[in-house]
């Protein structure tokens, strides 16, 4: 611990209201509560919270509150508190400083500046209730040629596609970043609801092959987890060449996290930091990129989708192009809220793009190219609500990535200290006593629960606007308008002004 830097958090106890029953004790890994037996009363040391709220939630009495300081440093608008806090951590231990979760800070947040359409008189709306309402969506290349047989009926020549039940599946996080119990829900959840989680690059545990038709692994630079039997055992295979939290730069498990099972699953030796290369080693051009998704390809004798997942960056939308004409099905982009286990805290906080502005850009250059059929695009980096998903799908995605929201589901009350593996819900951690606080029979319930309720909500907005499908949606930015935008965000986004007629 950094003495130079106070407490950023006080943990406020009622002592009318604590019965010192020590459930805040037991539930808290950080050593935050304590019962004195001098004093016949809990004590709390704040210097060790990172408001994580399992003792607020669990107290039975609701005896505890966590409240941000109101300790400070004398005002000083050229160094905040933050920068000085960052200043004394680093000065104290010679590191890079590491984040977990995404980009916190305050840029803009397009989607919640981006209004829809809503149907009147001469295009009534549609009730989902009473009338078909389509939310599955096929992910992949649809470049096709209709094709009919002597008796008139359609030929199916599409290459491997992605079935969804809806929009919306679970983004990439791996076994060891998360716990497996955290797995199991998203695996058990994306079953039941009929879309796809991704492992991450973290390899797939044995006791999840028989989710395979669900699930997308993944080919990182690490190579983590890689084999024959991986790459049969799922439904797709993403190819991750970037992540929205950490743009240009490769992965990071701590050694700590690199339990028995995790090593086994991932096979690297036990307790030693899983670092990814920040270039695949084998990819320094779109012709490399080609020659790995083909290898893919032949390996899985052309049954599975391949994906390609890129960060949003200044030149994205070239990018995109590249990768729709290598032979990829899917582009799987990531913005820069994007969240994450690990990353260096300048790269997580200073590198990449709004989701909303690469998607709109990359969407148009596609059809500009007249390529857009080339490929599906899948987007992700803090999709909030049902809400960001139609208007991502609007903008030209095919369907959303989630994370965060995931994990939120899950408990996690984003007190991102993810990468120290003491994660008191259970989620981003390792520790068999934490693990187990995560009951994957409630957890993948929740799961459900939450895309069940955004799919009734995508069905909702959609028939406000009149529209009764994904697709009749998708690319359809004449019912997006914008608020408070300049006029170089509008052309980006590629929509008008609220109050702009047709």
């Amino acid at each position: 611990m950094d003495t130079y830097i106070p407490a950023e958090y006080e943990v406020v106890r009622n002592p009318d209201l604590c019965i010192a029953c020590q459930v805040c004790e037991r539930q808290c890994y950080n050593g935050v509560h304590k019962y004195d037996k001098d004093l016949g009363r809990m004590i709390s040391d704040s210097n060790k919270c990172v408001n994580c709220h399992r003792c607020v939630c669990l107290c039975p009495t609701h005896a505890l509150k966590i409240v941000k300081s109101d300790d400070t440093y004398r005002l000083n608008n050229n160094w905040s508190n933050q920068a000085m806090n960052e200043i004394y951590r680093q000065a104290n231990t010679g590191g890079m400083l590491l984040s977990s979760m995404g980009n916190p800070n305050d840029y803009p947040i397009y989607f919640n500046k981006i209004l829809v359409n809503a149907s009147q008189v001469t295009n009534p709306s549609i009730d989902p209730l009473r009338e078909p309402m389509e939310t599955q969506v096929f992910l992949g290349q649809k470049n096709v040629e209709i094709k009919r047989d002597k008796m008139g009926r359609l030929v199916d020549t599409l290459p491997p596609q992605l079935k969804l039940r809806y929009p919306i599946m679970f983004s990439a996080m791996s076994y060891g970043s998360i716990s497996y119990n955290a797995h199991e829900s998203l695996a058990r959840a994306a079953e039941e609801l009929g879309i796809y989680y991704n492992t991450g690059e973290g390899g797939l545990h044995k006791d999840f092959y028989k989710y395979g038709k669900n699930t997308i692994v993944q080919v990182a630079s690490g190579r983590f987890g890689v084999h024959a039997d991986y790459l049969e055992a799922a439904a797709a295979i993403e190819i991750k060449m970037g992540q929205g939290a950490k743009p240009g730069i490769g992965g990071h498990l701590p050694g700590a996290k690199i339990s028995e099972e995790v090593s086994e699953t991932r096979m690297i030796p036990r307790g030693v930091d899983a670092i990814s290369p920040a270039p695949h080693h084998d990819i320094y051009s779109i012709e490399d990129l080609r020659q790995l998704i083909y290898t893919l390809k032949e390996a899985t004798a052309y049954k599975k989708p391949i994906i390609v997942k890129i960060a949003a960056v200044h030149n994205v939308a070239a990018i995109a192009s590249g990768i729709a004409r290598s032979g990829a099905d899917i582009i799987a982009i990531d913005g820069f809220r994007g969240g994450t286990g690990a990353a260096p805290t300048r790269i997580r906080d200073n590198v990449g793009i709004p989701i909303e502005l690469a998607l709109a850009q990359v969407d148009e250059r596609l059809r500009q190219e007249g390529i857009r059929n080339n490929v599906s695009i899948v987007v992700g980096g803090s999709i909030h609500s049902s809400s960001d998903v139609v208007k991502a799908i609007a903008l030209g995605a095919d369907a959303c990535y989630i994370g965060t929201a995931a994990v939120m589901a899950l408990g996690c009350h984003l007190c991102r200290t993810c990468h120290t593996g003491k994660c008191n819900w259970g989620i981003a951690t390792q520790i068999p006593e934490l693990v187990k606080r995560l009951n994957p029979d409630i957890g993948y319930k929740r799961l459900v629960n939450l895309v069940e309720a955004w799919g009734g909500e995508i069905k909702e907005m959609m028939g406000g606007m009149g529209i009764n499908s994904i697709e009749a949606l998708k690319g359809n930015r004449l019912m997006l308008r914008g608020v408070g935008l300049n006029d170089t965000e509008l052309r980006l986004l590629g929509i008008r002004h609220a109050g702009e007629s047709m």
